[in-house]
């Protein structure tokens, strides 16, 4: 097993290589010339290899050898059949692109990169020192061997321009996709931490009704003591069971409300948590293929520690909401932040709540959802969001017309 995931790994390194090696290869044709009757063209090879070391982990000696090598090969090639020239004549042309390639690797390598990737002008900066001493090594093997022209003042300036300009271009690209990744991996995390909250008042609830049962059977071992020994042993024995039992999930519960409390340290804006409330659910009605619009209403920005908490409601009621719509309608979530009180809404134009129904709907086990099979979900989602919110020191209320709306009203120092 060892064995196999070590060869994934190589092989997954040696293709991340190779792709670099020909993506630059054909990135270096695509020239651009700055000003005219510039001396140099640019092409946007090393705009491409930078990123790719950046993107993914290579061996960077390795990456820059080869894909010195591939340029100058390519570049070779495409010249022996394009413009009917000898390779060996090519070859020699091209070969002092090889060097540029080898020394950026070098410089990467001897930096060690990786350590600056969270300092973007840092990275800039570095990489553009990078590419003027690998455009320079290049242009002196040029000189030496093709040309035999030396570099001017002028032609230094405009060399140490594109670096700057090709490489903050090239960290800023990087920055935007990292940042998006840590957008995506904050968002999951923020999902998993408000489904691990209502996991713990599900568990909490549990225990309870445990401790009523343990409790329970401990007075029927007392009652059968004197009358049936037999029995009061088993009853006895089955107490014993439900209390282990008990401190196994008291053991789990300690566990999760110390993840949810840790989470609970941080703040978070609540236009990123309506944010990702509405991309979150709108994928969800694209998966039930359904068109439903989202309307999101702030009056005023605030950063807030009960994000879990407030996740966790709005993702269920706003998912219910989904799932009420039939084919296409439209669900508003709207926050109006007060100094005493903050008031969340939630509606839709769904086929709406009986009437009878409304006053037990947050009662444990209650459901209007059945799947293909016609059995029943749990029932507990609303009830959650009531115990949620009861916990916030809050009340919710709900409303059902011509729309479906819920108003949860908080006292706005709970957020």
């Amino acid at each position: 097993m060892k064995y196999m995931k070590a060869l994934s790994k190589v092989n997954g390194s040696t293709i991340a290589i190779i792709a670099t090696a020909l993506l630059t290869a054909i990135g270096s044709e695509i020239k651009i010339m700055p000003y005219e009757q510039a001396p140099f063209r640019f092409g946007l090879g090393s705009i491409i290899f930078f990123i790719a070391v950046l993107i993914r982990t290579v061996p960077i000696m390795t990456t820059g050898i080869i894909t010195g090598f591939t340029v100058v090969l390519f570049r070779s090639l495409l010249d022996s059949l394009l413009y009917k020239q000898f390779f060996i004549n090519a070859f020699i042309e091209h070969f002092p692109a090889a060097f540029f390639y080898f020394s950026f690797a070098v410089c990467l390598y001897i930096f060690n990169i990786e350590k600056y990737k969270t300092k973007p002008f840092t990275l800039g900066l570095m990489a553009s020192l990078f590419e003027v001493i690998s455009n320079s090594i290049e242009q002196l093997f040029t000189t030496l061997f093709v040309t035999r022209i030396p570099i001017s003042a002028e032609e230094i300036f405009l060399l140490i321009t594109i670096a700057l300009l090709r490489s903050f271009f090239v960290v800023g690209l990087y920055s935007s996709i990292i940042i998006t990744e840590n957008k995506k991996q904050v968002q999951q995390l923020l999902n998993i931490g408000s489904n691990l909250y209502v996991e713990t008042l599900y568990l909490q609830k549990s225990m309870n009704q445990i401790e009523q049962i343990t409790a329970s059977s401990f007075d029927l071992y007392k009652q059968l003591t004197n009358t049936h020994s037999d029995l009061s042993i088993k009853a006895l024995i089955i107490a014993q069971e439900i209390h282990e039992v008990k401190k196994d999930q008291q053991r789990i519960f300690a566990g999760l409300s110390n993840i949810v409390e840790n989470k609970q340290s941080d703040y978070y804006l609540m236009s990123d948590l309506l944010s990702l409330v509405s991309e979150a659910n709108q994928k969800y009605s694209e998966l039930l293929k359904k068109n439903i619009q989202f309307h999101v209403l702030l009056n005023e920005d605030f950063h807030t520690h009960a994000h879990i908490q407030l996740l966790a409601v709005l993702n269920n009621l706003v998912a219910n909401a989904v799932e009420a719509i039939e084919i296409e309608g439209a669900i508003t979530i709207s926050i109006d932040m007060k100094a005493q009180e903050t008031k969340i809404i939630i509606e839709d134009n769904g086929i709406g709540i009986p009437k009878h129904s409304l006053p037990v709907i947050f009662d444990p086990g209650f459901t209007s959802k059945f799947n293909e099979k016609g059995e029943p979900s749990t029932g507990i989602g609303l009830s959650h969001v009531q115990a949620i919110v009861t916990k916030l020191n809050g009340h919710i209320n709900v409303e059902s017309n011509k729309t479906t709306k819920f108003t949860i009203s908080i006292p706005t120092n709970m957020l």
